[in-house]
């Protein structure tokens, strides 16, 4: 389906001709005789946040496997700071600079914020693999980059993150991205089950990465959620793109019909019969 209304984000996002940090061209992934992503196209320029919606079954997440390496892509290249990469590992896409955080979090409950943050990299007193952990230098450094990062919820480095909030919980998942000093980040329904002022928290956070000239990749049902921090909307439907979009509330129509499949006037008194208020609006509102 072609939308009028899609745009071209090299003319709205590339000022001075800059290039695109992540170009993916022709991306193909099959599985036996379903062919879950068809001829997709995306791009993410630094510093700017690119929501990637559609329904379920839309192919959102195996596009997002392709990019992290969980699931290589069949066919269609991907291109990273200007140059063209295979992609075919987690070790792949981490070496490159892409950082993922997934839904689940995989965060452990029972090991405090640094220890979370730190597993599987720890620092080592003398840069030594046998050497006592280094404590002192990871809380200093844990608190350093929750603080740059204006996380101030949390009480204490040193709770456990079992006792934590789905927002901080979010939070602390999305700092450990950052410890390796990722130029895209990508965020899978970082806002899901979370409370409006939890979900507040994480779009700030969201905006945050953005300021610090990172590439980020959201998805996310919620469109409240996503014209709130997006800059552009790539739109995923059956397996190819669908449209794509500037994050102005004058597109929420065209975006709701390329996720359907359904006219933009359908979509339009289906909005208008159920307004979708903003979580960020709706929180200061009540803290007036």
């Amino acid at each position: 389906m072609t939308h009028a209304a899609a745009v071209d984000p090299l003319g709205a996002k590339a000022p001075g001709g800059a290039a695109p940090l992540l170009k993916l061209q022709g991306i193909q992934k099959t599985f036996g005789a379903v062919r879950a992503l068809d001829d997709v196209n995306l791009e993410v320029y630094a510093g700017e946040v690119v929501a990637l919606v559609g329904d379920n079954g839309a192919g959102k997440s195996t596009l997002i496997k392709t990019i992290s390496g969980a699931g290589p892509a069949d066919g269609g290249t991907i291109t990273f700071d200007g140059r063209d990469v295979s992609v075919r590992s987690p070790t792949d896409s981490k070496a490159l600079g892409i950082a993922a955080v997934y839904q689940d979090l995989a965060l452990c409950d029972n090991l405090d914020v640094v220890e979370n943050l730190y597993l599987g990299r720890e620092e080592r007193a003398h840069n030594q693999p046998f050497s006592r952990l280094d404590e002192v230098a990871m809380e200093q450094h844990a608190i350093e980059l929750l603080n740059e990062l204006q996380v101030k919820t949390l009480a204490s480095v040193r709770t456990e993150v079992g006792m934590l909030s789905g927002g901080q919980r979010q939070s602390v998942a999305i700092a450990r991205s950052l410890l390796g000093d990722p130029k895209i980040v990508i965020l899978d329904e970082p806002t899901a089950a979370l409370g409006v002022a939890q979900t507040a928290q994480v779009l700030a956070l969201v905006s945050r990465l953005k300021a610090r000239g990172l590439g980020v990749i959201l998805i996310s049902h919620n469109l409240s959620d996503v014209f709130e921090v997006a800059d552009r909307i790539v739109v995923l439907r059956l397996g190819r793109n669908g449209g794509e979009y500037p994050a102005t509330d004058d597109q929420r129509q065209a975006v709701v019909a390329a996720i359907t499949g359904v006219s933009a006037d359908s979509a339009k008194a289906a909005a208008a019969a159920v307004p979708e208020p903003s979580v960020v609006s709706t929180l200061k509102k009540d803290q007036a």
